[in-house]
């Protein structure tokens, strides 16, 4: 007989949640993770503080889902946001809320959220090893084991693979997990970088540049509107970043067949004919100065020569000699800013991963296999990703714990 009822493959945020789970139901559970110590990517989650769930509704998870949310309904009704917060402030993590519903621990230290998770599974008796899985033994189209890189066998009625995506490889998410899904019978989607910064030329002058409360639209070259949404982006070296363009970035999914291109509106808060009065006054003010000087009251100073540029107006012209045309091509910029974008940033510096195992071939009940007896689904592992802001984490939790306790009720079954 198995020495273990269940073998988790992966001891990430999905990984753990699902050998807890596994665990507390009665299961005999072997947790293998490739690291020397779990939660290796949680530690780099909201800038090493740990946005570890997003205070909302279910409803609202699903909606900040644009790939395949619904597949999710039933695993985020079964543990969803106030459950996951309960959870953890039951570990001893204090919690706060921050702007835009984010959770964070109050200690701002992603460290204390991994220390409880790794007690609570102590004392839950799940065996913890380091180990990098290599394969899923099956037979008959059923789980039987799964085999360590250095040959050790592990032998079990179920497994759980909770291996990541490919973003941030160092962490140990390598795509190790689509191999071994797909060995067993499942289909892959391509695996691409989500929540991932932009390639744009012509940027580097406005690197560093942090602009707050501009609207961003994303549109394809037939002018289709793909997201429009207000927020903080940041100029970079190689184009754009922030939180609105990495959530912009979850709906540019075919690079190979579209071209897309931000517009980004400078003052959303001023309608065309508001701001067209303030151009005017400014120009009235600074009537002899250099329009690159009197921009300066609108805009950031490294900014004004791209601005100036797009409009096609030479920064040195005098406020009093611009021309009723530029003004206007003026304010279309400021109020429509065109950046072509030329690809995304590679997969490695995606927060998350698009892609993965289709959810068709999974319950989304329990997230067990369809194609493999015993074999469960969990995290960013699936293709399924959300928005920045706590939402992967929720899913990765909620499927986590779904796999864990569909995988310990197949062994209960499976023993009667």
């Amino acid at each position: 007989m198995p020495r273990t009822d269940i073998v988790v493959i992966g001891g990430g945020a999905a990984g753990c949640m699902a050998a807890l789970a596994a665990a507390e139901r009665g299961a005999r559970v072997t947790l293998l993770e490739r690291n020397p110590k779990l939660g290796r990517k949680l530690y780099i989650t909201g800038k090493g503080r740990c946005n570890l769930t997003n205070h909302s509704t279910v409803q609202d998870c699903i909606a900040n889902t644009p790939h395949n949310g619904r597949f999710l309904t039933s695993a985020l009704t079964q543990f969803p946001p106030e459950e996951v917060m309960a959870f953890f402030e039951e570990l001893g993590v204090p919690l706060k809320v921050e702007r835009g519903n984010r959770v964070f621990p109050r200690s701002d230290k992603a460290a204390d959220v991994i220390d409880a998770l790794f007690r609570v599974l102590h004392r839950a008796g799940v065996d913890i090893v380091e180990e990098r899985a290599a394969a899923i033994q099956t037979e008959k189209g059923a789980v039987t084991g799964v085999k360590g890189e250095k040959g050790q066998q592990y032998p079990c009625k179920a497994v759980i693979l909770a291996t990541g995506g490919v973003s941030y490889p160092a962490t140990g998410s390598t795509g190790d997990g689509y191999a071994m899904a797909k060995t067993v019978g499942h289909t892959i989607q391509e695996p691409k970088g989500s929540l991932v910064p932009l390639k744009a030329e012509g940027c580097a002058p406005m690197q560093g540049l942090s602009l707050r409360n501009v609207e961003l639209e994303i549109k394809t070259d037939k002018g289709k509107s793909l997201f429009r949404e207000q927020g903080e982006l940041l100029f970079t070296h190689f184009g754009l970043s922030g939180p609105l363009v990495l959530s912009a970035s979850a709906h540019m999914r075919d690079f190979e067949h579209e071209s897309y291109r931000a517009v980004i509106d400078l003052k959303p808060a001023l309608d065309e004919e508001t701001l067209d009065r303030r151009l005017l006054r400014e120009f009235s003010e600074g009537a002899n100065k250099d329009l690159r000087h009197v921009l300066e009251r609108l805009e950031p100073r490294s900014l004004i020569l791209f601005l100036l540029e797009q409009a096609e107006i030479g920064g040195d012209t005098k406020a009093n000699g611009v021309t009723r045309a530029q003004r206007r091509r003026l304010l279309e910029t400021i109020k429509g800013l065109n950046i072509p974008i030329t690809g995304p940033r590679p997969v490695e510096e995606a927060i998350v991963t698009a892609g993965g195992v289709t959810v068709k071939e999974v319950s989304p009940k329990d997230m067990s296999s369809k194609v493999c007896k015993g074999l469960y689904l969990a995290g960013e592992l699936l293709d399924v990703d959300a928005y920045t802001g706590g939402f992967n984490l929720q899913i990765a939790w909620a499927t986590g714990r779904a796999a864990g306790l569909g995988a310990a009720r197949f062994c209960r079954e499976e023993a009667e």
